[in-house]
């Protein structure tokens, strides 16, 4: 429905109204508030008959759409049409996925990146890596600041929504890290670094948590404290350097960007590119080595006049879920870019919400002003599941897998539906509604269910519990039909389905990892994108993180001649254990050979 949302219902909560951004008055045709309260009141005082079966065939309606027997599971087939209707949709001029109003959408791309890996064709990898660079050159990313706006008014990525919320930038961060992977396209790296630098300097509670949101506007106007005029620019910076910053970043003295409303050009800047920077050093090569650093000289000074001006309000809420996804966004940076920094902030906010909005493993949904409050719903948990399970995969510290674990373990006992499947968005003991929603489409952000598709498919590899793979598969079965009506609406949850329909390589290391043999193994397999390989560390001198009881199939394993040692499983088989890094790679890339039974080197 989006917001501001207004639903009236009857004394019983059922019903019977809703509606959208409804004005104060009646304009344009489309009737306001002040007239619209007055209509429904005569409705129910003399049609309330109506009213009451009205009510009843909506609740009938949303209690059919929320119940539906298992389907037959999901194939190759639905992946293959998923990307046959992304590929309709997609803008081959400007990227992205639809007209105006054009959103991010990250999950898109997530998929897209795995969908490529599953079948090598060169489309996907295109399609991904044209809308990731559409948006960083657009006006949709800050250019002084850093960090994504909420999504493009046109289609060209150019005049943005100005809202900041924290999970687009950890979803966009993971599809920039992930393509980044894929290429080695330096712009993905320096882009998702440059998210992580806005979210921790702006964004990031003093008690280690993230804030929720940055508004759009300040001083009544949205986009201001973001546009710049071409006199603001030339009073604050040399003639060379206002001359260089306008010819790159297109800033023209009647303002680049029209009003929405009403068409005109309002005088104001949005700083954009029309292409990348080494792109512009191919066309422009005099002097190249010196642009990098003097832009970063101006913006660092730009954006520090920028600060000058009246702030946006920042919603200074700390909600469990888009917490859970900046938590894997990080450790995922961690990992790719080799930034402790980023592996600190992910462990002090997943410490955070684990010691202050959560009590016995039942998880709080939003914390602020010293006060933790709401019971968890269905995405509180299965996005800091989630997370943790990115965070475990960076600094290998087996309390955190426990974490995830324990939670995952509430997560089932409080959502999940034992009649027909699937995951509630409220617990079992939850605030009593009329129809207790089951969500799964992946909008703006990705369904719980999506998520929790994901890690129980990874927990079942992690930990060898063959039961997560049966709940996972009853997950799938469950919204089989929904997902092969319109795949496209589903692409988090088909990213996840990729883990069930790949050969899967689960790798445990066995070795302490303060030694530097350790480490190289784990540098290996940080090397390339392969979201179908599991790693688990258990070292052989201290397992206090209790890898051995969370992975019972790894109490035997232990190193060889003394020295870390790698044992590689593939589809329930494993190599011979190895204490060569090298011939890790070679196992990892090579084609299957002839397995031994798994967890039976």
């Amino acid at each position: 429905g989006g917001w501001p949302l207004t639903i009236i219902m009857t004394p019983e909560k059922k019903p019977f109204f809703a509606g959208t951004y409804f004005a104060k008055h009646t304009h344009s045709g489309r009737i306001g508030m002040l007239d619209m309260i007055p209509r429904l009141h005569d409705i129910w005082v003399n049609r309330r008959e109506e009213v009451v079966q009205s009510s009843d065939s909506i609740l009938a309606m949303l209690r059919q759409q929320n119940t539906s027997a298992p389907g037959t599971g999901l194939d190759r087939e639905v992946l293959d049409l998923c990307f046959q209707e992304l590929s309709a949709r997609y803008d081959r001029k400007n990227g992205g996925f639809s007209k105006s109003p054009k959103f991010p959408t990250p999950h898109n791309i997530i998929f897209l990146l795995r969908y490529w890996k599953m079948t090598n064709r060169k489309e996907p990898l295109a399609m991904a890596e044209h809308t990731l660079t559409a948006m960083r050159l657009g006006g949709i990313f800050d250019h002084v600041g850093y960090g994504f706006h909420r999504y493009a008014t046109d289609d060209k990525w150019l005049l943005p929504h100005f809202e900041k919320m924290l999970y687009d930038q950890a979803l966009l961060a993971i599809a920039y890290l992930e393509t980044f992977q894929v290429t080695g396209n330096d712009l993905y790296r320096r882009t998702a670094q440059e998210i992580f630098t806005y979210v921790l300097r702006d964004m990031t509670a003093p008690e280690g948590g993230f804030y929720s949101a940055e508004d759009a506007d300040s001083e009544g106007v949205e986009g201001k404290f973001y546009v710049w005029s071409l006199d603001e620019l030339r009073k604050n910076l040399a003639p060379d350097e206002a001359d260089l910053i306008c010819k790159l970043y297109n800033i023209k003295p009647e303002g680049n960007f029209h009003d929405e409303a009403t068409g005109k050009l309002t005088g104001a800047n949005i700083f954009h590119l029309d292409k990348t920077l080494a792109d512009h050093a191919v066309a422009a090569p005099e002097n190249q080595e010196e642009i990098p650093g003097q832009l970063e000289n101006i913006r660092s000074r730009l954006f520090a006049r920028r600060e000058q001006r009246i702030h946006p309000h920042k919603d200074d809420k700390v909600l469990t879920d888009w917490n859970g996804l900046m938590i894997g966004a990080l450790a995922l940076g961690a990992r790719v870019l080799a930034d402790k920094a980023l592996q600190d902030a992910a462990e002090q906010a997943a410490h955070f919400i684990l010691e202050t909005m959560s009590r016995d493993d039942r998880l709080r949904h939003r914390y602020r002003e010293g006060e933790a409050a709401v019971a968890g719903m269905l995405c509180d948990y299965a996005f800091m599941v989630w997370g943790l399970l990115e965070l475990y995969g960076t600094n290998f510290d087996g309390r955190i897998l426990a974490a995830a674990v324990r939670l995952n373990e509430s997560m089932l006992d409080l959502f999940w539906d034992d009649k027909d499947g699937g995951l509630f968005l409220t617990a079992e003991d939850g605030e009593s509604l009329l129809v207790r929603p089951k969500e799964i489409y992946d909008g703006a952000l990705p369904s719980g269910n999506s998520i929790a598709l994901h890690n129980l498919l990874r927990l079942e590899r992690l930990t060898g519990n063959p039961a997560l793979g049966e709940k996972a598969r009853l997950l799938i079965r469950t919204f089989s039909t929904s997902v092969r009506e319109v795949p496209s609406g589903y692409t988090q949850f088909l990213a996840a389905l990729f883990l069930d329909l790949v050969p899967t390589t689960e790798v445990v290391v066995v070795g302490n990892p303060e030694k530097p043999e350790t480490s190289e193994f784990l540098a290996v397999l940080r090397q390339s994108f392969a979201p179908e390989i599991s790693v688990l560390l258990k070292n052989p001198e201290n397992d206090s993180g209790g890898i051995s009881a969370l992975a019972p199939f790894t109490v035997d394993y232990s190193t060889k001649t003394g020295r870390a040692t790698a044992y590689v499983c593939r589809n329930y088989r494993c190599e011979s254990p190895t204490t060569d890094p090298l011939q890790l790679l070679k196992l990892l890339t090579a084609e299957k050979s002839e397995p031994k039974d798994r967890h039976n080197p």
